[in-house]
């Protein structure tokens, strides 16, 4: 269900993280028990695994990233996140991890519930629908705003549930969930600096989110 390439062109023989794919990774702790909903093409599982040791399986509900989580070797299985995780028990796994997905689910309160019921923590990032450049576009255009990390049309987007980093936030304090870390990211993906800081919802093109549980 991520609907943006993970890896950027490297060398001939390594494939190079999307920057923001970098930061969630470096939340992630070296042997980790990882579950990654939505998980595309399996390079940031495929990295977790072979750079950080981890016991790792993916979700994916598309037959091509299924298909290439297969080709790396990457454990991956095909379901349906919008339905919940049934089959999986509570605690299962030390992280889940949810890229660039929760936009484009159809529940997303659902998945970040059933996502904190089967980890410890959970990782999750998506694009900032308040960026002040998408504001600006439809103030200034009348028409639905496409960016780097929304690069979709309106009428042919993944994307269906677009929110702000003000509007994840309230979600979290809803589902009694807390930011135990908050990685805002510019419009390439990387971890946003200085000033800009100061004004996340405006400023930020995205943000990834190291949540946990109020109790334990």
């Amino acid at each position: 269900m991520t609907h943006l390439p993970e890896t950027v062109p490297g060398s001939l023989f390594a494939m190079v993280l999307r920057p923001d794919l970098d930061v969630v990774a470096a939340m992630v702790p070296r042997g980790s028990r990882v579950l990654d909903l939505g998980c595309g093409d399996g390079a940031l599982l495929d990295h977790l695994i072979r750079e950080k040791g981890c016991d790792g399986t993916g979700v994916e509900i598309s037959d091509e990233g299924f298909h290439a989580c297969v080709a790396r070797g990457v454990p991956v299985v095909v379901a349906d996140i919008d339905q919940g995780l049934g089959d999986v028990e509570d605690d299962a796994y030390d992280v889940v991890i949810l890229s660039q997905t929760l936009q484009a689910t159809h529940r997303p309160a659902l998945v970040l519930q059933e996502m904190m019921r089967v980890g410890r923590v959970g990782i999750v990032s998506f694009p900032n629908f308040g960026h002040w450049r998408l504001r600006w576009s439809l103030a200034a255009r009348g028409r639905m705003p496409t960016s780097r990390s929304l690069p979709y049309r309106w009428y042919d987007t993944p994307n269906i549930h677009l929110c702000t980093i003000r509007d994840f936030e309230t979600l979290l304090g809803h589902e009694d969930l807390l930011t135990l870390r908050r990685v805002l990211l510019d419009e390439r993906g990387g971890p946003l600096s200085g000033t800009r800081l100061r004004r996340p919802n405006l400023l930020a093109a995205g943000a990834v989110y190291l949540v946990g549980r109020s109790t334990p």
